[in-house]
């Protein structure tokens, strides 16, 4: 009787510890599918199964909670940039409506100019919203005839503004979307023609394959930046409001769309402000044949 007695609150005792950690895990669970991701396990103990199993959750509590705070916020940032060009159309008729003497043709050119707005920031969420799918056909394509194109596009632009682009660069094969890689290209290569300094700036455009990595670099001329500032600029919405503005100044998506394409196609995107002033941004890419 001693003994069985003695097994019966062993065995209820043990039980009991064993089921401690799971019970914490479930409960976590719990509260997580509720809407609670601040919550965390946070398991005492030794480094056994059930504390890496739990540390392996918190991890995951603390991702999911980052990508729903930041899609909270990319949300409310989009609405925002859309109801403005709708406001803005909504007061340029209602004053047209209270003045029929108003000149048609300047409220139609304003009117314009604001769709035009509306259509680039629809197009631009569209392009974000397609990368962060990853829905799109892989195929082998080389970075340094992207670069080519993305440059002769955009080399008028720089012309008028008395700016010069240089490239250089070898053969530079990956594996992508050649529409999605060329969005990369030219919103860096714009995003350099437009914050540069005016009449006398340089755009660098460089490729080529280090270490199995086909990497993109563009850099260009412009005002000193911070550190602090530079990590700020892949923030759907950031225009670079610290920077020189012109009339080309975007929707506020360039450098966050390169973010988004560049993680989809399993790279990275570094950004780091040159001594000389203006910005240095390079995309690294598995080279073609790698993972």
């Amino acid at each position: 009787m001693f003994l069985l007695v003695f097994g019966l609150v062993g065995g209820w005792l043990l039980a009991g510890r064993m089921l401690t950690p799971l019970t914490r895990i479930t409960n976590a669970t719990r509260m997580a599918a509720n809407g609670s991701l601040s919550h965390r396990i946070r398991l005492p103990g030794d480094q056994d199964e059930f504390r890496e199993l739990a540390d392996a959750f918190d991890t995951m509590l603390a991702r999911l909670e980052a990508h729903v705070a930041e899609q909270r916020r990319f949300a409310a940032n989009a609405s925002h940039e859309l109801r403005t060009p709708l406001a803005i159309s909504q007061t340029l008729l209602d004053v047209a409506r209270n003045d029929p003497t108003q000149d048609t043709r300047e409220l139609v050119d304003r009117l314009h100019a604001v769709n035009i707005r509306a259509i680039e920031l629809t197009e631009a969420l569209l392009v974000l919203s397609r990368a962060d799918q990853r829905s799109f056909t892989r195929e082998h394509v080389d970075l340094s005839l992207i670069a080519e194109e993305a440059t002769e596009t955009l080399l008028p632009l720089a012309e008028k503004r008395g700016l010069t682009i240089e490239t250089s660069g070898d053969m530079t094969p990956t594996i992508g979307s050649h529409a999605l890689l060329l969005q990369v290209t030219t919103n860096l290569v714009h995003n350099a023609i437009v914050h540069n300094l005016p009449g006398q700036g340089t755009v660098w455009v460089t490729t080529g394959v280090q270490s199995a990595t086909a990497v993109l670099t563009v850099e260009n001329t412009g005002a000193r930046l911070t550190p602090q500032f530079v990590s700020t600029l892949v923030e759907p919405f950031q225009r670079g409001t610290e920077r020189i503005r012109t009339d080309h100044a975007g929707v506020g998506l360039g450098l966050a769309i390169v973010k988004s394409i560049t993680q989809a196609h399993d790279g990275t995107l570094t950004l780091a402000p040159r001594a000389a002033g203006g910005l240095c941004v390079t995309v690294q890419l598995p080279a073609s044949g790698t993972k």
